[in-house]
């Protein structure tokens, strides 16, 4: 599998309405063309899995840096936020707090997603604007 040398690549749950939303702030904020996307659901998010040794049950947001380094939960939310063009960077500043903390908060969210935003039936097809940021879809 040939993935591109110079983007980071997100591994996000496809069917998560609120991971959609943010696959789309991130796009909309990604001035630098920084971010390819993939679903976690998806054959080729699956390979990435596979290809960095890690648990295929895991339920996370995935952040894979150029040279296979891969961040989970709230440090690929923060090193995500870091690299945005974004007014809400300003939240950069809670990552001065304990890992344990920032993951529990970002696991509450995680475990609540689908009954608090709901859940797609297949993953999301991306408009022709946006379709070649995405390295794969997912039939689910």
């Amino acid at each position: 599998m040939e993935l591109p040398k110079d983007k980071k690549i997100i591994l996000f749950d496809g069917v998560c309405n609120y991971c959609n939303e943010k696959v789309n702030f991130i796009i909309k904020y990604d001035v630098k063309d920084i971010f390819r996307f993939a679903a976690l659901q998806s054959e080729i998010g699956q390979e990435i899995v596979k290809q960095l040794g890690i648990n295929s049950s895991i339920d996370s947001i995935i952040l894979v840096e150029p040279g296979n380094a891969y961040y989970i939960k709230s440090e690929a939310i923060f090193k995500i936020l870091k690299q945005l063009n974004t007014p809400l960077k300003g939240f950069i500043l809670f990552n001065i707090l304990p890992s344990l903390v920032k993951d529990m908060v970002y696991e509450y969210v995680a475990k609540n997603r689908y009954k608090w935003y709901g859940k797609k039936e297949v993953c999301m097809i991306p408009s022709p604007t946006i379709q070649s940021k995405f390295l794969d879809y997912c039939e689910v």
